[in-house]
């Protein structure tokens, strides 16, 4: 498909509409040099951006930083690599230290998924990440996303990375608007795949620009069009940085809630060195009802096991 305007984008029959490229869209050849060229100058050093990071060092750090931001993924990542430098080494222990190692990070099932993963890996393609986006996608834990990201950061293959960094990006830049839909729709997809260079490398480049723009300078809350290198192109900044006017933005929450309920049980298990009883869960949280539904939560979801002498562990571990 060859890049020129990003005005044609509409949305597949049936699929929920999102926000069309304003008329003042530029066209997508324009965008690429000045984000390009911008990211050539400010890129972050991270780990996972080395040379020697490898495809496992992509694959783990685009689970870590799934909801979660850069400052905390940093000290367990590099934890993570010094402990299972290869897939296998992560398959061959049990699940439980997965979720273990992965500490306070949150939505601690990335971790059983990054695990079941790492075991496929070590089983299907003799402990090497494949490089087949198919491949990719039909490993355990792997959705659309991540398959791509991996795709086109390790490997330079050309790929739409489309993460809420970049979604807000091409809202403002392409489409005229201050947030994307909560939910990614196919108009989105499409227009990131006209976006897309045509060389290989320079699309993975394009998408690891585009990531980097939405985290450091058109970020949700505060943007800093002054310096962003589209300030001149951006269709939102065009037509006045309108309000969004959509559905509401949904909130996250977290005191009170089931999950953080969960988050104190898992920290309970993930601390102890041998399985714990039910007296010992029992402290971490005052209602009994909350805590219960809490607790059998993270058995059916596998993250946790209850013995047959009651007392509770993390998944196979000893």
């Amino acid at each position: 498909m060859t890049a020129t305007t990003a005005t044609t984008a509409t949305n597949a029959p049936g699929t929920a509409p999102g926000p069309p490229p304003s008329a003042t869209a530029p066209a997508a050849t324009a965008l690429h040099a000045p984000v390009i060229e911008w990211f050539g100058r400010n890129a972050r050093d991270l780990p996972w951006r080395r040379p020697e990071a490898g495809a496992w060092g992509v694959m783990v750090s685009e689970f870590m930083l799934q909801q979660t931001p850069v400052s905390r993924v940093l000290p367990v990542y590099e934890e993570w690599l010094r402990r299972w430098p290869r897939p296998a080494d992560l398959a061959a222990e049990p699940p439980g230290e997965a979720v273990r190692a992965w500490g306070r990070l949150g939505y601690p099932r990335r971790a059983l998924r990054l695990h079941s993963a790492a075991a496929a890996i070590a089983e299907r393609h003799g402990g090497e990440v494949p490089t087949d986006h198919h491949q990719l996608l039909a490993l355990p834990g792997i959705g659309e996303y991540t398959a791509a990201a991996v795709a086109s950061f390790a490997y330079g293959q050309r790929h739409a990375v489309l993460d809420t960094n970049v979604r807000r990006v091409f809202a403002r830049a392409v489409s005229g608007t201050e947030f994307p839909p909560n939910a990614t729709t196919a108009a989105e997809r499409k227009l990131a795949r006209m976006l897309l260079p045509e060389e290989p490398a320079t699309a993975a480049r394009w998408a690891a620009a585009t990531m980097e723009l939405g985290a450091l300078l058109c970020t949700a809350r505060t943007p800093e069009c002054g310096r962003c290198p589209l300030t001149d192109l951006c269709a939102w900044r065009q037509a006045g940085s309108p309000a969004h006017q959509g559905p509401p933005r949904r909130g996250q929450t977290y005191a009170g809630t089931d999950r953080q309920v969960r988050g104190k049980l898992l920290a309970v298990l993930r601390e102890a060195a041998a399985p714990v009883d039910r007296a010992v869960l029992d402290r971490v949280w005052h209602e009994p009802e909350q805590r219960a539904r809490a607790l059998g939560g993270l058995i059916s979801d596998g993250l946790a096991e209850r013995l047959p002498d009651g007392r509770y562990r993390l998944p196979g571990t000893t």
